[in-house]
């Protein structure tokens, strides 16, 4: 039988893949518009979360805390301008290197240290990246490094959280999320309002919504399963990309684009399944 956290995970990659689908259906509404919806939704659901639980809203590494919302709040904005502007699966594809430089990048947030094998990983994932933007004409430069700069914001974003995970409660680091973001994409929405229209409004609430149901589940997923049973999981995104790009907006893409892709995606697997092996080796010992 399928256990209760690979059910959660399936669920989580799902949901965010038709919030992914959702923001292309709105490409009248600027990306920091659309986050502005998502961040109202999620700061009021963690907010009551918190009172209801009695935690202290602001918690006690602050500083850490808004680095990680800041991080968050650029690489959100970054991914969903690619989500409006490029394909679908190419989107996702540079959102995948997060892992990449999450570890990359944990050499000096958090002291970990690089096996010289992950650097091989690291390689052939880019290397995909250069094969994406090389044969798909649809990519802009400019597009490819929005891209690769969401997944780098990602990556400090994640080792904060890391740092965090001891002296801070989950709630906590999610609320400080839109708290942080929530003035930013306010500020510029307010100098340039795009009105939603009809099925606009719905849309954009749905984003809102459906953001915090995939959270949940994946924060589920990893309350109940190990994380080297689940985190592969999230791969299954790539698929859910390419399958909506296809049906809902016509998206293909050359071999050598396929390629590329699943490069991106083997370098980031064979980097998680080695990571996963060492901590087994450590627990083991």
């Amino acid at each position: 039988m399928i256990s209760k956290g690979v059910i959660y995970m399936l669920l989580a990659t799902f949901v965010f893949a038709v919030m992914n689908v959702l923001i292309k259906y709105v490409p009248n509404i600027p990306a920091v518009e659309i986050i502005l919806f998502r961040s109202i939704v999620s700061f009021v659901m963690s907010g009551v979360a918190l009172k209801y639980q009695r935690v202290p809203l602001f918690g006690t590494n602050r500083k850490t805390l808004l680095i990680r919302g800041l991080a968050g709040a650029i690489a959100l904005i970054m991914f969903f301008i690619t989500l409006q502007e490029i394909p679908l699966a190419s989107a996702v594809t540079l959102m995948f290197l997060s892992p990449i430089f999450t570890t990359i990048l944990g050499i000096w947030i958090v002291k970990e240290k690089v096996n010289p094998l992950q650097w091989l990983f690291f390689a052939i994932s880019f290397g995909g990246i250069v094969m994406i933007k090389g044969f798909d004409t649809r990519i802009s430069v400019e597009m490819a490094l929005l891209g690769i700069g969401a997944a780098f914001f990602s990556g400090i974003a994640y080792n904060m959280i890391r740092k965090l995970k001891t002296s801070e409660h989950p709630l906590v680091i999610i609320f400080y999320f839109p708290l942080v973001t929530l003035p930013i994409v306010g500020i510029y929405s307010g100098f340039n309002w795009v009105m939603p229209v009809g099925e606009e409004w719905i849309i954009l609430l749905a984003i809102g919504a459906l953001t915090q149901v995939a959270q949940y589940f994946m924060t589920k997923s990893y309350q109940s399963e190990e994380l080297a049973k689940v985190a592969n999981i999230n791969f299954i995104g790539i698929i859910y990309a390419l399958g909506f790009g296809y049906v809902l907006f016509d998206e293909t893409f050359n071999f050598l684009t396929y390629l590329g892709m699943s490069a991106v995606l083997v370098g980031v697997i064979l980097n998680v399944a080695f990571k996963n092996r060492k901590k087994n080796e450590v627990i083991s010992n």
